[in-house]
């Protein structure tokens, strides 16, 4: 029997508790244990649900319990969450947990004190929802060199964008929406400006890399001033607008970047809506191989808890390793990488062409009062020393 206790009875922590039951033979099948939730902390009472019984409001209760062998955290957060998984893991308990902004900024530091204890640190949740990635990049294709990950990776913006394109509305309209369905947070700050994108991005090339790469070093734009007349454009140009989140090996070392592209119709990313996720991986011998799914949402996520739950019981008393040290990883300069500009402006083509050189104009018969156009291949540094000399510059977007 091994007894495990969840940290936080939100939406993620009650949705393992209930898979726990729920699937319990499964699990057992599969780890070869019966596994039972002893605790489970939070600060609330839950009068009238069975899990009364078991919460506890201290954390220490749990780190000095010899019968806790796994410790699952979902609590959300830098703090107080790195002070409970570090006792938790000095403890000598295996800990899982879904929490990006955890894993992004302290995720070396927790996988060093797992192996000093010779117990496990895993997060697979933590990026992608339900869809596994983590432990693939770890142990399925280690054996290749991972060149490229590109990644829509927040189910929110994602929503918003598919409806934004499906229905002509404009940001603001949308978030409203997505706010009332419950798909955005009432401070949707983290979804829409591309913070969320940027951890989980931070953290699989972390993994990638074998190094701690600072998520704020990472060139992050989000989805705010993305409008329907932008929209427009995109469909001209039979592309979609998708907020990515790309890391990828160059000479000078890996680039991470966060935000919006516009996707051509043969890109794989192309046709992923609505709430749905997905990662697209290029290895030098795998080759390209996208992972897709459920990016969020209880269940799923929850799902992705549980799988590190019984790959901890089936290696208890053995670390997994993680190749993933607190050594920091320098990204490469993203203004040295190059890309085709989408650009809108109310410049004359003259004065475009004067600026740009050669471009491809992009008209839409309904938007007479500015001019579209696609600039050749350049350095993002060329494009921001061009673009400051072009007079009413009203958006850009890279295409990917």
């Amino acid at each position: 029997m091994v007894k495990v206790a969840v940290m936080g009875y939100g939406t993620i922590g009650s949705g393992v508790v209930e898979i726990l039951e729920q699937n319990k033979q499964r699990i057992k099948k599969t780890s070869g244990e019966d596994v039972e939730v002893k605790y489970v902390l939070d600060l609330r009472e839950f009068e009238g649900d069975p899990i009364q019984s078991k919460i506890v409001h201290d954390y220490k209760v749990i780190a000095e319990d010899p019968e806790i062998s796994v410790v699952v955290e979902t609590m959300g957060g830098v703090e107080p969450a790195f002070t409970f998984v570090k006792a938790m893991l000095e403890a000598g308990k295996n800990v899982t947990t879904s929490n990006k902004a955890l894993v992004a900024d302290k995720g070396a530091e927790l996988i060093a004190i797992a192996e000093q204890k010779n117990v496990n640190f895993l997060f697979e949740a933590s990026v992608g929802g339900g869809i596994p990635i983590i432990r693939p990049l770890m142990s399925s294709i280690t054996g290749d060199e991972i060149v490229e990950i590109s990644g829509i990776v927040n189910g929110t913006t994602n929503y918003m964008l598919t409806k934004m394109t499906a229905e002509g509305l404009e940001f603001d309209d949308v978030l409203k929406e997505a706010q009332a369905k419950g798909y955005a947070e009432k401070d949707p700050t983290a979804d829409i400006e591309g913070y969320d994108a940027c951890r989980k991005i931070a953290i699989l090339t972390s993994v990638v890399c074998g190094q701690q790469v600072n998520y704020e070093d990472i060139h992050t734009e989000g989805i705010t001033k993305i409008t329907a007349t932008d929209i427009l454009y995109a469909k001209e140009m039979n592309r979609a607008i998708k907020l990515l989140a790309t890391s990828r090996q160059t000479n000078e070392g890996y680039v991470a970047m966060v935000a919006p592209f516009l996707i051509p119709q043969d890109h794989p990313l192309y046709n992923v809506n609505d709430v749905f996720n997905a990662i697209f991986v290029k290895g030098n011998m795998l080759g390209d191989s996208m992972f897709y799914g459920s990016g969020a949402g209880k269940l799923p996520t929850a799902s992705a808890v549980v799988g590190d739950i019984v790959d901890m019981v089936k290696h208890m008393g053995k670390h997994i390793i993680l190749n993933w040290d607190a050594t920091p990883m320098v990204l490469a300069d993203y203004k040295k990488c190059e890309s085709k500009f989408f650009v809108r402006t109310k410049a004359s083509k003259e004065e475009i062409s004067n600026i740009f050189g050669k471009v491809e104009f992009v008209d839409v018969k309904s938007l007479a009062d500015e001019i579209g156009f696609v600039t050749e291949q350049m350095t993002e540094a060329a494009y921001e020393e061009k673009a400051a000399k072009l007079p009413d510059l009203l958006q850009m977007i890279r295409l990917a």
